[in-house]
């Protein structure tokens, strides 16, 4: 399995995760010269930028803490990009989520930690 079957995988599994929580997807994989984003979601009224990191360990922090304030720069760049080009969604609330990733594609281990970030964290 290649890096980017792996993270496909991944990819697939957090959105799977979502949808069984009630989460519908909107664009997977939206790329900007400056960053992408993983996956665009909508819970309820509101849109959610999903972060998808996959860590075979916690060595180093895991997961969430692969999510470095630079990336998260790129995040938000990437999202407000995305609301430009939908202003009909750019009225709803939105928020940075991630979903953690530990274990194989047979048996993930998922973290979705909701609200991740937010604008003012990038300072």
């Amino acid at each position: 399995m290649t890096t980017r079957d792996t993270g496909q995988a991944f990819e697939h599994a957090a959105r799977a995760h979502l949808e069984r929580a009630g989460l519908s997807a909107i664009a997977s994989n939206v790329g900007y010269r400056f960053g992408e984003l993983d996956l665009v979601m909508r819970e309820g009224d509101a849109i959610a930028f999903i972060e998808v990191r996959y860590r075979r360990d916690a060595r180093f922090g895991g997961a969430p803490l692969s999510v470095t304030a630079a990336k998260r720069r790129r995040i938000a760049q990437a999202a407000s990009a995305w609301l430009a080009a939908h202003p009909s969604e750019a009225r709803r609330p939105c928020r940075f989520d991630v979903v953690a990733i530990s274990g194989t594609p047979q048996q993930p281990q998922i973290e979705w930690i909701r609200g991740a970030f937010t604008l003012d964290d990038l300072g």
